[in-house]
C-alpha cells in the first residue's frame, strides 16, 4: 500500500512511519523541513515539503495514496497555530485532499478524553471536532485515541526524569491519585499500522498500557527507572493551578499550562482499552518501557 502520513517527524510520527515502512508499505510523508526527516532515508520514505496550510503539498501527498495517517497535533498554542487552526481546520484540509484523491482509508490520531462537553479543555474539544470531520467524511476510517505515550522522545517524561536526577524533591499535584494508563510508543505505532491494514476496524479505539497507575505511582516509576528516586512532596491543587496560570504567559516555553494541569487531574485511564481486545497487542508495562531509555548506561 502507498500510505500518506502527516506529522511524520513528531514524537509518535517517527515511530509510526518507520513501522509502516518496515511492514513493506510505501510511505509518503508531509514534512516542514526535509532535514528533519533524514532518518527516513534508509526506509525509502518519499518526502513532500509543506504543511497543512499548503493545498498543493496536500494534493501531492495524497495523490495515488491508498490510505492517509493523520497525526498532526499540538499541545500548546503559539501564534496562529491555535488548537482550532491545527486540529480542526488542519484535519478538514487533509480530509478534503484525501477525498479528492480517492483515498480509501483514513486513520486519525486523537486522544483519550476527547469530547465536546462543558468544562472540556480547548485541546480535548478541538480533538473531538476533528474526529467529527473524519466521521462525516464518508471515508473508511479509524480514530485512535492513545493515553499518555511513553517513549524515548517523550518530553514530559524526560522532564520528570531530570527532576528526579537533579532536584531534591519532586512535586505531586493534589493527592496524586488521578489515574494514568501510559502506553508504549511502539505499541501505539503497531496499532496504527494494523488500523491502516485492516479496513474492517471502523470507529474510535482507545489505547492504554496494561496498568492503571495513580499519578503518584507514575512519578515513582520514573524515579526508579532513573536510579535516582527523590522524595515526593504534595502541592495543593489551588497552588498548582495558580502557578500554571502564571506559566500560561510563557506560551510554548511553559513547563505546565492550566489546560495541561486540568487534563492531568481529569486522568487518562481508559476502561475501553482496545490494545489487546481489538489489536491483539501485548502491551509493554510502563516501567519496563522506561528502563529501555531512562536507566543509566552501565557501559
Amino acid at each position: 500500500m502507498l500510505i500518506a502520513v502527516t506529522g511524520a517527524t513528531g514524537f509518535v510520527g517517527r515511530h509510526i512511519t518507520t513501522v509502516l515502512a518496515r511492514r513493506g508499505h510505501a510511505v509518503r510523508a508531509l514534512v516542514r523541513s526535509p532535514l528533519q526527516a533524514r532518518t527516513f532515508e534508509t526506509h525509502g520514505v518519499e518526502l513532500v515539503p509543506g504543511d497543512l496550510a499548503d493545498a498543493a503539498a496536500l494534493t501531492t501527498l495524497t495523490r495515488g495514496a491508498d490510505a492517509v495517517v493523520h497525526l498532526v497535533g499540538i499541545i500548546v498554542e503559539t501564534g496562529r497555530a491555535t488548537f482550532h487552526a491545527v486540529h480542526v481546520e488542519g484535519t478538514r484540509r487533509v480530509v478534503e485532499a484525501a477525498r479528492r484523491a480517492g483515498v480509501e482509508r483514513f486513520v486519525h490520531m486523537s486522544a483519550v478524553g476527547a469530547r465536546d462537553a462543558p468544562g472540556a479543555t480547548p485541546y480535548h474539544r478541538t480533538k473531538w471536532h476533528a474526529e467529527e470531520l473524519v466521521r462525516a467524511s464518508g471515508l473508511s476510517h479509524a480514530v485512535v485515541r492513545p493515553s499518555i505515550i511513553s517513549g524515548p522522545e517523550s518530553a514530559p517524561i524526560r522532564a520528570l526524569a531530570l527532576l528526579h536526577r537533579w532536584s531534591p524533591i519532586v512535586p505531586v499535584f493534589g493527592d496524586g491519585r488521578f489515574p494514568t494508563q501510559p502506553v508504549w510508543v511502539e505499541d501505539v505505532a503497531l496499532a496504527f499500522a494494523l488500523a491502516v491494514e485492516q479496513p474492517a476496524l471502523s470507529g474510535a479505539f482507545e489505547l492504554g498500557g496494561p496498568q492503571v497507575l495513580t499519578y503518584e505511582e507514575f512519578l515513582r516509576a520514573i524515579g526508579r527507572a532513573t536510579r535516582h528516586p527523590r522524595p515526593l512532596v504534595h502541592v495543593p491543587l489551588a497552588l498548582a493551578r495558580a502557578a500554571a496560570r502564571a506559566f500560561d504567559l510563557l506560551g510554548a516555553a511553559a513547563p505546565l499550562t492550566s489546560d495541561q494541569l486540568q487534563m492531568l487531574v481529569e486522568g487518562s485511564a481508559t476502561p475501553a482499552n482496545a490494545i489487546e481486545s481489538v489489536f491483539r497487542i501485548r502491551p509493554v508495562p510502563f516501567e519496563q518501557g522506561l528502563n529501555r531509555y531512562l536507566a543509566p548506561s552501565r557501559g
